[in-house]
């Protein structure tokens, strides 16, 4: 997400840095490029407008610390900006009511909201510990309630059976009924999506929230339509008391205009992002993390609270102390594989690592991992043990049974061989530090160099 408007806006802080102070002149020319920037992100104007108004303002202040740079300076300036303009801080649902708190899920057919659904309650699960309730309202399109009560057999959240011969009021009074008479502490009610915001629809959803009276109406949009998940809000919000929005396929989304309009327009916080399609693949919106992430700097509390909440402890530490000893083979690479992949792929992490967008990735990728992870499920355990056995015969055999070639299976072996010198390298005193020192000059420009 924001890869387009990340580069931009690096690209015109690159441009500061010969430059001795912020000035009229140079001011102007990078608010320019701003705007074009944010403009190609499909920001709305109107909050283009307000933007870099209010970015001027606040460059050509006093303001201004003269111990900035010129780039760093405008960094900071911008990164508080969007920070504003997105809500300044994430809004967390409000579930202080007598039990079952209701959430009502809105939004259009094909923004995700069923799949949202499920993430959201697993979220609440596995995070807050809530006994949580999911009840299908979508009566109209035949595969809904199926496919709602399939995820939420995945996640182990209680299930209330609907029927498409019933009425969309008449199950949501039935689903918090038996919410409150098993105890659940929240039920969450996906209502039907339609291809467009009608009369009809929307009578259907103030009658049934009238009725739940639901402490979070949750409105789904996706990301990917920009400018429309913008006018979609709107109008929702203005003929329903809709609490906050959830923004879905931001993975997919390379401009990120939704996410810095949607606010602004609408006055309404964004809650949650979808991150992917995975039933955990849902992160609560900060707006701080959200403005240093586009900003190049990265989002490291958030790649700390996914490790904590993804990744299995006892497998890191075994792994940990297999490289110290220099015992580190192709299974615990496999398993490093899989773990990354928890964080959102080599793609996801690099994307929180402050920097990292402007280092040079030497063609690794996903997909790489991907081919890398079959290939070693191709290898007996001696040869994942042994990698140094693996020669002609065997990596015709490895190749054939993972769907690869010959050449991609060197390359796996050439590359976690490197990685193995690199390990024993950093296992000495002082060497984890010189590489620290050395990424450090990498950073992107205005970023804090130590």
């Amino acid at each position: 997400m924001f890869k387009q408007l990340s580069e931009r806006l690096n690209q015109t802080v690159k441009k500061l840095s010969g430059q001795a102070a912020l000035s009229e002149d140079n001011i102007k020319d990078s608010l320019r490029e701003v705007r074009m920037a944010l403009l190609e992100a499909d920001v709305a104007l109107p909050v283009v407008k307000e933007f870099i108004e209010h970015v001027r303002e606040q460059a050509l202040g006093e303001a201004v610390q003269k111990s900035l740079s010129p780039g760093q300076a405008l960094i900071k300036i911008v990164n508080d900006e969007l920070t504003q303009m997105m809500g300044e801080h994430n809004d967390a649902l409000n579930l202080s009511c007598q039990p079952p708190a209701v959430i009502l899920m809105l939004g259009l057919q094909g923004s995700g909201k069923t799949t949202t659904t499920a993430k959201l309650a697993r979220k609440l699960m596995h995070e807050q510990n809530k006994k949580v309730m999911l009840a299908s309202l979508d009566v109209y399109r035949p595969a809904a309630i199926e496919q709602l009560k399939t995820l939420s057999g995945q996640i182990d959240a209680q299930w209330f059976p609907s029927e498409g011969s019933e009425k969309p009021l008449a199950i949501a009074k039935a689903a918090i009924d038996a919410a409150k008479r098993q105890g659940q502490d929240v039920v969450i009610l996906d209502t039907a999506g339609r291809l467009h915001v009608d009369d009809e629809m929307m009578h259907e959803l103030q009658a049934v929230h009238n009725a739940a009276e639901p402490i979070e109406s949750l409105l789904v949009v996706d990301s990917m339509t920009g400018q429309d998940a913008v006018n979609v809000a709107k109008s929702f919000s203005e003929l329903i008391p809709v609490t906050g929005i959830i923004l879905t396929k931001t993975d997919g989304d390379s401009r990120g205009g939704a996410a810095l309009s949607i606010r602004k327009v609408t006055s309404k916080p964004i809650k949650f992002m979808g991150i992917g399609e995975k039933v955990d693949a849902l992160e609560a919106f900060h707006p701080d993390r959200v403005a240093s992430r586009i900003l190049g700097m990265g989002d490291v509390l958030t790649l700390i609270e996914d490790a904590e909440s993804k990744l299995d402890k006892t497998k890191a530490e075994k792994a940990a102390k297999k490289m110290q000893k220099g015992k580190f083979d192709l299974s615990d690479f496999r398993d490093q594989i899989q773990q990354m992949n928890k964080l959102g792929g080599l793609q996801g992490i690099m994307s929180k690592l402050p920097g990292a967008g402007q280092m040079p990735m030497g063609g690794m990728d996903d997909t790489m991992f991907t081919k890398y992870e079959a290939i070693i499920n191709s290898m007996t355990p001696q040869e994942r043990r042994y990698p140094d056995i693996i020669k002609g015969s065997r990596k015709r055999r490895i190749a054939a049974g993972s769907g690869n070639e010959v050449p991609e299976v060197n390359r796996l072996l050439k590359q976690f061989t490197q990685m193995q010198k690199m390990m024993k390298k950093f296992s000495k005193k002082g060497n984890m530090q010189k590489m620290m020192r050395q990424m450090q000059g990498q950073l992107p420009p205005g970023f804090p160099q130590g």
